[in-house]
């Protein structure tokens, strides 16, 4: 889909459609030009209701108000609408709020991420019709705007929303498909096309590295497990940040087994590591000035007879030990490898991992939203503001002394689970907490992304399935801290 911004009204931009919206259920607006006819057919302007008209070639939608993720959401009901159509060129104005740059950049993701299918195990391929999208600048309200810089709102919300759909795909990959290894072969792949740096680790380095809780989660699987280092290096990096995903390529929960409904959906277990791949993506393509640095941790959680068990003790990159009281909570296990790991080999000004972690994450928050969790305020405050920003949900979770004392081991360091069942997020992330060193306290933030990662339901702007989590909010945050570095202390 190529989405074009022209100085021409609309009256004057030939297309098979053009896309109007009805804001607020204002039906006396001059653009609402078929007021009886919508009535007839029952359209009463409700936030992502359509109604297409093909007489008077206009296809209608419904936003409550111009709020950018009304925007964001109403352009993509807009694109779903005309999927079973021959509609190849669309032409619509501009809906700008109080951020017209915000604005422009939702219109632009909500027809590409609405228009997103997965439909690679399908014989009968998804319909995408509209190849070409032309925004006129011509504003619902009348604001005025400069034409070449809403072409540049409208080429970084391509970039971002086609990495959006990036991770979606890997995600949604069967787990026969997308194992540890060809995730590190995707990887490569992304290095190679957008001139990143790339170490992949095998097994024998990762028993070089001491990546004992990151081994003993792999050892059942046939698939061997594999690390994967990306960095984008530009030359006017402002500063430096380290992006730790968990790669769980499938989780059955090894010997404390999942009951069958729950191994459903466990491909989906890999969304952190496949958020920082698109990540990774999209900073490099935006030319942002950072230093990004990706790391995976891509394995399975297998059953065999010689899957690690509850009672070992195992022992992590760092020299902490670890007693296993429960072999399904693994993904913390190869988290802390690879946060000990990113502290190492980086020495990141700021430290952010992403894992589909805890699903007490989603009994807080729901299925929707992002938990936040880490000990700077300042640093969590920034990235909510961030994901509000890029119509991404987020909560914060707080840390306290009780529940860290949960997580302690009679026989070794610390333990793999809490001895309670309640506050299972927090308790996770105080787990992880454990391998971020003193100095980097500040630096680090935990996203459990476990309720947003994947929903088998449509929602929003979201297909069922995979919804790339993680990825645009980043980015936000990204650009907003690139703006403020330095001019402000980061940490609080």
């Amino acid at each position: 889909m190529r989405i074009e911004i022209s100085p021409k009204p609309r009256s004057e931009i030939t297309a098979d459609i053009e896309i109007v919206c009805v804001v607020g259920k204002n039906f006396d607006h001059p653009w609402i030009q078929d007021r009886e006819t919508l009535e007839l057919m029952g359209f009463q302007g409700d936030q992502d209701q359509t109604c297409l008209l093909p007489s008077s070639q206009r296809l209608y939608v419904g936003l409550d108000s111009l709020h950018h993720d009304d925007v964001r959401s109403g352009y993509a009901a807009a694109i779903k609408a005309l999927s079973n159509t021959k509609v190849s060129h669309v032409k619509t104005g501009l809906y700008l709020g109080k951020c017209s740059a915000q604005n422009v950049k939702a219109m632009t993701e909500g027809m590409i991420l609405g228009d997103y299918a997965f439909d690679h195990y399908k014989s009968e391929k998804a319909k995408h019709p509209v190849k070409e999208v032309t925004i006129s600048c011509e504003d619902f309200k009348g604001k005025e705007i400069d034409c070449q810089k809403a072409q540049g709102y409208v080429d970084n919300a391509v970039t971002v929303a086609l990495a959006t759909n990036y991770t979606r795909n890997l995600v949604n990959m069967a787990p026969d498909d997308m194992t540890p290894e060809m995730l590190a072969i995707k990887a490569v792949a992304l290095a190679e096309e957008n001139d990143l740096e790339c170490i992949v680790l095998d097994e024998k380095g990762l028993e070089e590295e001491k990546m004992g809780a990151f081994l003993a989660v792999s050892r059942a699987s046939n698939h061997p497990p594999r690390l994967v280092h990306l960095a984008y290096k530009p030359d006017n990096a402002k500063f430096k940040v380290a992006l730790v995903g968990k790669g769980l390529t499938y989780d059955s929960g090894g010997l404390s087994l999942k009951p069958a409904e729950y191994m459903v959906t466990m491909k989906s277990d890999k969304s952190g590591a496949c958020a920082v791949l698109g990540i990774m993506k999209a900073v490099s393509e935006l030319g942002l000035p950072v230093e990004v640095h990706g790391i995976i941790g891509a394995t399975e959680n297998m059953i065999g007879g010689n899957a690690y068990k509850p009672d070992d003790i195992l022992t992590a990159k760092n020299g902490t030990t670890i007693e296993v009281r429960n072999t399904d909570a693994e993904g913390r296990l190869v988290l802390a490898d690879c946060l000990c790991y990113a502290q190492e080999k980086v020495k990141p000004d700021y430290l952010l991992d992403y894992a589909t972690l805890t699903g007490a994450c989603v009994v807080a928050l729901g299925e929707y939203t992002t938990g936040l969790m880490g000990h700077d305020r300042g640093l969590k405050h920034s990235f909510s503001k961030a994901a509000t920003n890029a119509g991404e949900l987020t909560g914060t979770l707080p840390f306290n002394r009780y529940l860290e004392k949960l997580i302690k081991s009679d026989i070794a360091d610390v333990c793999n689970i809490s001895s309670s069942r309640y506050g299972g997020a927090i308790t996770a992330a105080m787990f992880l907490d454990r391998f971020i060193e003193k100095e980097n306290k500040h630096k680090w933030l935990h996203l459990d992304i476990a309720g947003p990662a994947y929903v088998e339901k449509p929602w929003g702007y979201n297909p069922a399935g995979a919804s790339g989590a993680g990825v645009r909010m980043s980015v936000k945050w990204l650009e907003q801290t690139v703006k403020t570095f330095g001019k402000e202390t980061p940490h609080h």
